[in-house]
């Protein structure tokens, strides 16, 4: 029978509608992801010996024989212009503003035909320590609010490069989704006391049901009411609010965690494509409201109208199997 589920971060209600996926399809496309790729593409921005492609270059990690292993470059076609003062204009109920910000591409790995979770663990550190130094480096910017670390892994998450790359954007003002979540992380603080993110956590642990791995700093589970089919969370253990609060050793551990998590997604789902956002406080916020998390959004289903017009997600697949299936992979 189909249930309806209630999520308390998100404020979102899913209908876990599992005969949903014995629907006819007749659409099977292949997923860019299942296709064969080189080594190196001679026509690749992102490969070695391409770099003058793209704009100049921001930060490295070096190699010992001088070439490279991560770059950062400022996106080509960013969102943001660094260059902009905040204007705001406002004439009746219109209102706009300068779209001033950075908007920067975390290029993951010299090899093109490398995906995140085919990437050795010790260099996915290396991955996550950059994200870490240029989160630090902009939130440092006086006029950044919000800072938002994502990767769109394949055609179907609203990847255009094969090459594995990640974005970080650092944008003026707050979404509405990230004020949603603070505003409803306050409420929970102020009625019931403490995060509500921990207490999620918690109360995952003890049901265990969707639990994927528990390790000694990081929890990778599935929430009670996932959006989609291997929607997935990883949350620290410990309370910290923004992502730059991770220390050397929860990245090692981290890194581990997340090359074993996609690899056991790809083989539990078919190599789906995804979306990976870093979750992160607000720059500024203090309280201890709020706590940062990664979300995994595996794209097998796609968004339709009922879900455009009431707001309301299906699921066809309840995380209780997800999770059992991705715990089920022996890598």
């Amino acid at each position: 029978m189909s249930e309806m589920r209630f999520n308390p971060i998100t404020l979102d209600w899913v209908v876990m509608a599992p005969e949903r996926a014995l629907r006819p399809d007749d659409f099977h496309p292949q997923a860019a992801s299942h296709l064969t790729r080189p080594p190196h593409r001679d026509d690749c921005p992102f490969c070695t010996g391409n770099e003058a492609r793209t704009p100049a270059e921001i930060a490295r990690v070096a190699a010992p024989d001088g070439s490279w292993l991560v770059r950062v470059v400022p996106n080509k076609y960013s969102v943001f212009d660094a260059t902009l003062d905040v204007q705001r204009k406002k004439h009746g109920t219109f209102r706009s503003m300068s779209a001033s910000g950075m908007h920067e591409v975390v290029v993951e790995h010299p090899r093109h035909d490398l995906d995140l979770g085919e990437m050795d663990p010790a260099h996915l550190v290396m991955v996550l320590q950059t994200y870490w130094e240029r989160y630090q480096v902009l939130r440092g910017h006086p006029t950044v609010e919000s800072i938002v670390i994502f990767k769109n892994q394949g055609q179907r998450a609203g990847s255009s490069l094969e090459h594995s790359h990640s974005q970080i954007t650092a944008a003026p003002v707050l979404s509405s989704q990230v004020c949603m979540r603070l505003q409803e992380a306050r409420r929970f603080h102020e009625l019931e006391g403490g995060c509500l993110y921990c207490t999620v956590l918690h109360e995952e642990l003890l049901a265990e049901e969707r639990i994927i791995e528990a390790g000694e700093a990081f929890v990778a589970f599935m929430p009670y009411a996932s959006l989609s089919p291997y929607h997935t969370w990883i949350f620290p253990r410990k309370h910290q609010a923004a992502f730059d609060e991770i220390s050397d050793a929860d990245i090692e551990e981290l890194a581990g965690l997340l090359s074993r998590l996609l690899r056991r997604l790809k083989a539990a789902a078919g190599a789906p494509d995804y979306n990976f956002t870093i979750r992160s406080a607000p720059v500024g916020e203090v309280s201890g409201c709020f706590h940062w998390y990664i979300s995994i959004v595996a794209r097998i289903s796609q968004i339709a109208g009922f879900e455009l017009g009431s707001g309301t997600y299906i699921n066809s697949m309840r995380p209780e199997r997800c999770a059992e299936r991705v715990r089920g992979i022996v890598l």
